[in-house]
């Protein structure tokens, strides 16, 4: 057991990070020792970093040392907003540490020399010209190498980054690998290195700073209904709309709420944005947590695409599809994704597989199959119920049937419509749930045992075909009613009915 973390009392008593636990408790016998909680720390540090997000759009978090601790931001084209580099670094820092944090960074050219100057240099911006007389006089473990990778380096005498860099570049590789030279490469900017955000990039939105913090959630819904005004503007400017739009809520304590709704179809219009985000705000219900208070807002918007303006005029005629698709986008942001559902068309002739249930909001308006003028019934039972058919002779028209233990004289009877089976299914079994992905197991833990697949019957489409009638009753009711097989064994089934 080893020391993650010393306070500052400890490092003056001359205990370091690293240290062996046993070693530091001979030295302070008084020392108190808590069990680092890494998961609780990798938690909060996300959230934390969401929070820095209102300094820049692009956050992430450095995992190459731990899964905590290292925030990079890149602050292109943003750095003005907070009067240059240098105040903006003085503000990021102050208000951390006014929250009770040690904190250093450095703003520099590359990821790589940002973390190099903010751990083993005092807190500073970093200018282009300057960048390798500072990088050259930091030690080597400011490269981000691994600790037999910077201790070989030690032993060789190389103790600083300046002293490697005169060196041959292909022994070095030979003796540490390339991860060495890729390192060396990131910092001085020779070779790109990217970052992976933590919220999704947005790059068009709209934003709110407040002098005091607001909590009531309608001032929260009222900003934002401002906020879709800009967006909306900027939006029609460019000729352009969403489908997905986010508001963030930046609480004074370091943390972010996030709300996203979606719409079916491109959209710029802030009445239906702002709308979206109301009742999408019904459904939080205890869930709405200000904290101390919100100091900042923003509205941002992906899923990006092509809108052109719309003309309106005199002879213009709506057909209503816009007005429906709203009605659906706010009864899903009120409902849930999975509440609103719409028919999508399917390549099938079997009438029950034809069409299928679909969010609408990940609806594509298609246009159905080619399909024959063929008549079909207005209702569709969910499932074929079976009914007993007296006929006048085996394959003839039927005179009567029973269904639900209920007797209906059939007077009118046309037919048969044969429907073959999907021949294309033959010698396959009915799959009720996809297979699951075979996950790897992890270092001594044991494996998966295999998913239970149930032995069903195979497809066989001679007993799936189908011949249908149609057959209307004394009083006026029509049936779509069918018999299937073909020989042997042959079931009657009730499908439908007519209006």
């Amino acid at each position: 057991m080893r020391l993650a973390a010393l306070d500052a009392e400890a490092a003056r008593m001359g205990l370091r990070v690293g240290q062996n636990l046993a070693d530091a408790r001979a030295m302070l016998p008084g020392l108190t020792v808590r069990e680092i909680d890494r998961p609780l720390l990798e938690a909060i540090f996300a959230d934390f970093a969401d929070w820095h997000s209102n300094a820049s759009p692009l956050v992430a978090v450095m995992q190459d040392v731990t899964a905590f601790g290292d925030l990079v931001l890149d602050i292109t084209g943003v750095a003005h907003l907070f009067g240059g580099e240098r105040p903006m670094l003085r503000l990021l820092l102050s208000r951390l540490r006014d929250l009770g944090y040690t904190v250093a960074g450095a703003i520099a050219p590359t990821i790589g020399a940002a973390w190099a100057v903010s751990h083993f240099a005092r807190s500073q911006v970093v200018e282009a010209d300057a960048l390798e007389a500072i990088l050259d006089a930091l030690p080597v473990n400011a490269l981000r190498l691994s600790d037999s990778q910077s201790s070989g380096l030690i032993h060789m005498g190389l103790r600083s980054i300046g002293q490697i860099r005169g060196r041959d570049r292909k022994a070095l590789q030979a003796r540490f690998g390339v991860s060495l030279l890729e390192r060396l490469d990131q910092a001085y900017g020779l070779l790109e290195e990217r970052m992976t955000p933590r919220l999704p990039l947005a790059e068009r939105y709209a934003e709110r700073r407040f002098a005091d913090p607001i909590g009531l959630m309608d001032d929260v819904l009222m900003c934002a209904q401002d906020l879709a005004v800009q967006l909306g503007l900027r939006l029609e400017t460019e000729g352009l709309g969403g489908q997905t739009f986010h508001l963030f809520l930046y609480r004074v304590d370091h943390k972010v709420m996030a709300l996203s709704v979606n719409s079916a179809r491109l959209t710029r219009d802030p009445h239906h944005i702002a709308k979206l985000f109301s009742n999408r705000s019904e459904r939080l219900e205890g869930e709405y947590d200000p904290g101390f208070g919100i100091d900042m807002i923003r509205l941002a918007v992906s899923s990006i695409g092509v809108l052109d303006a719309a003309q309106m005029g005199a002879f213009n005629t709506e057909d209503g599809i816009e007005d429906l698709d709203q009605l659906q986008d706010r009864m899903s942001s009120r409902l849930g994704t999975l509440a609103v559902l719409r028919t999508q068309f399917v390549a099938s002739h079997i009438p029950e597989r034809a069409v299928r249930l679909v969010p609408a909001l990940v609806h594509e308006p298609a246009a159905p199959p080619p399909v024959a003028e063929l008549t079909r019934p207005l209702r569709l039972l969910p499932v074929p119920e079976p009914i007993a058919i007296n006929a006048e002779v085996p394959d003839g028209l039927p005179a009567s049937m029973i269904w639900r233990r209920v007797a209906y004289r059939l007077l009118k009877a046309s037919g048969p419509e044969r429907l073959g089976a999907e021949w294309w299914r033959t010698g396959q079994r009915l799959q009720l749930v996809p297979p699951p992905v075979p996950k790897k197991p992890e270092p001594g833990e044991k494996p998966e045992p295999p998913p239970h697949i149930p032995d069903l019957a195979l497809f066989d489409p001679e007993a799936m075909t189908r011949d249908y009638y149609m057959a209307e009753d004394g009083e006026g009711r029509r049936f779509w009613i069918y018999r299937q097989g073909l020989e042997g064994e042959t079931r009657w089934y009730l499908h439908g009915f007519f209006a």
